[in-house]
């Protein structure tokens, strides 16, 4: 006896439920990345994740003072205003370094960042291969969806800035006692410089590596408004 082949009927039901499911899938995050364009993010997966409660006080940009935003393109995305997402030059980079290393390096800008922030979630394993696939997707629709000055505000909004604390409004209340409008260059830069690992760095009594880089921040800082490298955040 022969085996019996697929029907041809059932095979093509299977590639119709696909079609609507990536139909459906790139409708909604259509209708929330257009959502978000112009509504705060009212929650995200990685607040909700965390295991210890999240504090958050969402502020305008114009309202958060623009030595952060020059804190943040220097330590995080010194393109940020030249690319459409994506930093080839620092991808490069972070394959050939992660290639020499075991410890990972990333070369995400400022908004993969908040691509990821927004609409993903955090953590390693084989979930990050995916994670990676729909932040670019997200990614390439926020930077053509939203201006990138929006961009920046969203991102200053949802970063986790400590244990339990997001955006910088709420990291400034934390650590500096006084709202986002009135940030130092050396406060943002000590801010800017606890990102990317905002749970073991720490912002105020920083010692070390994070005492360094934050110092170096803020001298970058200076060259980032000299040189109008945040100039797509205020036009």
């Amino acid at each position: 006896m022969t085996a019996k082949s697929p029907s041809p009927r059932r095979g093509s039901r299977w590639v119709r439920i696909a079609l609507n499911i990536v139909g459906g899938f790139i409708v909604v995050s259509l209708l929330l990345v257009l959502i978000y364009r112009f509504v705060p993010p009212p929650i995200t997966l990685t607040m909700i994740m965390d295991p210890n409660g999240f504090t958050k006080h969402w502020t305008p940009l114009s309202r958060i003072d623009r030595t952060m935003v020059a804190a943040v393109i220097a330590g995080e995305d010194g393109k940020f205003c030249q690319h459409k997402g994506f930093d080839t030059e620092a991808i490069e980079q972070a394959l050939e370094r992660n290639a020499k290393s075991t410890r990972l390096r990333g070369g995400s800008t400022i908004s993969q960042q908040t691509a990821k922030n927004v609409f993903l979630w955090q953590g390693t394993g084989w979930t990050r291969y995916v994670r990676k696939g729909l932040e670019t997707w997200f990614t390439f629709l926020i930077e053509n969806l939203w201006p990138k000055r929006r961009i920046m505000e969203v991102y200053l909004n949802v970063a986790e800035t400590g244990i339990g604390t997001y955006g910088v409004e709420a990291g400034a209340q934390r650590y500096y006692k006084h709202s986002a409008s009135r940030l130092t260059a050396v406060e943002a830069a000590r801010i800017a410089a606890a990102l990317p690992s905002p749970k073991r760095r720490a912002v105020t009594g920083a010692t070390g590596f994070t005492r360094r880089h934050g110092n170096t921040i803020a001298r970058r800082s200076a060259v980032v408004r000299s040189g109008a490298l945040d100039a797509c955040v205020y036009e």
